[in-house]
């Protein structure tokens, strides 16, 4: 008989893009959210232009936008622990760049209206989200793992680290690193990028299955260095921020690059029963929530994914985890923690599903994706971790992000002596909360 965390025989990781915490959950009831008093926001944030202090607002339209998500943007909106930057950061970014920003809205260096990234949503908007939160465990502490945009926040969901390796053959020549483009496939097409050590090393030796899903389509976001891009396809066997394993050696070396699918086969998996013991899925552009995609749209697809697993016959031995890859310039008001020269980032949404889930638990503790990893390698690999003086693959990282002390652990999130919750299909596009 299974007991504890080895009830959990699959572990689904669901990464969307672009949400602050408060912007999703800033007034959910007993979550670390908005500071008010008698409903109204106590906090607001300077805009130099019109010279006005802006309060967070409701903001129930189907597009939500926010502002620049580069490391800089990052530093600029924390402003030395004032959480005061935002606004004007956007508008110090539009200036320089506005007749890019016109032709190209997903660029990460641009925002839109300055006053757009304090808009916040609230369960009469995203009901779906939020019943997973009144149901199961909301996550209101779960922090970006490094300062800036998507590609590290990727790169660290399934590596606990982000580089850029001088010689992508050579591991000792990897230096932790958040810069805007660690792409080299224009200039070494079909060479791996990565040379450091990702979790797949360490499942591969232990014969854990996994899959990475990807949803075909186009990339939810430009490639960071550009200014203008078009709506580029996203491909399963084409290595992008979206997609990284491809780009890693060990990938390559272990022969497992098939285990890069689209996400169509994740469906059949969850309705057959096959689901591998670790799945992560990303969508694409559309699915993404990453302005300017309609939210619902993206709300739409977390449902259908995780009403997949609850429909099937691995919902009784799952745990699913959904997040947003980075806080894309909306407003947070909480100060992320520091624990190395990458990271933490700002605050980001997370929700744990689970027939084992804690009902209703808002989870304080410090998280961030590197818990994750952490989890994964506390189920299946007898807690050893992506450590180079352990795994025999010597990189040189700075830390080990799973044992940081800082770092909370997602197995409080789990009541292993309840019976197992039965399922809670939901609706893809619900008319209320």
């Amino acid at each position: 008989m299974l007991h504890g965390i080895h009830k959990i025989q699959h572990v689904i990781v669901i990464m969307q893009e672009n949400r602050s915490f408060d912007s999703y959950f800033g007034t959910f009831p007993g979550a670390d959210g908005i500071p008010m008093k008698d409903g109204v926001p106590t906090v607001c944030v300077p805009d130099a232009l019109t010279r006005r202090c802006v309060r967070p607002y409701h903001d129930s339209g189907p597009i939500n936008a926010g502002g620049p998500h580069t490391a800089e943007a990052a530093i600029a909106d924390i402003g030395g622990e004032r959480m005061d930057g935002f606004i004007n950061q956007a508008e110090a970014i539009a200036a320089r760049s506005r007749p890019a920003c016109l032709q190209s809205p997903y660029d990460p260096h641009c925002g839109a209206a300055p006053d757009t990234m304090m808009g916040y949503r609230d369960g009469r908007d995203i009901p779906n989200y939020w019943a997973y939160a009144r149901n199961f465990v909301l996550q209101d502490h779960m922090f970006e793992p490094n300062l800036g945009w998507s590609l590290p926040s990727h790169l660290f969901m399934v590596s606990g680290w982000s580089a850029r390796c001088a010689n992508p053959l050579r591991v000792g020549t990897c230096r932790g690193d958040l810069e805007e483009d660690q792409d080299t496939d224009r200039t070494r097409p079909g060479v791996p990028n990565y040379a450091w050590t990702d979790l797949t090393y360490l499942l591969y030796r232990q014969h854990v299955t996994w899959g990475y899903y990807i949803s075909p389509g186009t990339q939810p976001d430009c490639d960071d260095d550009q200014s203008v891009c078009g709506l580029k396809r996203q491909r399963v066997g084409t290595p992008e921020i979206w997609n990284p394993l491809p780009d890693f050696a060990t990938v390559h070396q272990d022969g497992q690059t098939a285990n890069v699918q689209s996400s169509a086969n994740f469906f059949l998996a969850a309705q057959g029963g096959t689901l591998p013991a670790v799945s992560w899925v990303v969508p694409n552009g559309v699915q993404s929530e990453h302005y300017p995609d309609r939210v619902a749209t993206g709300q739409a697809w977390v449902t259908s994914l995780v009403d997949a697993v609850m429909s099937g016959p691995d919902w009784y031995s799952s745990a699913i985890f959904i997040a947003w890859d980075d806080w894309g310039g909306l407003y947070d008001h909480v100060v992320p923690p520091k624990v190395d020269a990458l990271g933490y980032g700002l605050r980001v949404p997370g929700i744990m599903i689970s027939p084992y889930a804690r009902s209703g638990f808002i989870d304080h503790q410090v998280l961030s994706f590197d818990a994750y990893l952490k989890f994964i390698e506390d189920d299946f690999l007898g807690k050893e971790r992506i450590d180079p003086k352990t795994d025999g693959r010597p990189d040189p990282r700075p830390d080990v992000r799973e044992r940081a002390r800082i770092l909370g652990d997602l197995l409080k999130e789990f009541d292993f002596s309840q019976p197992p919750r039965p399922a809670a299909i939901l609706p893809l596009y619900p008319s209320g909360p």
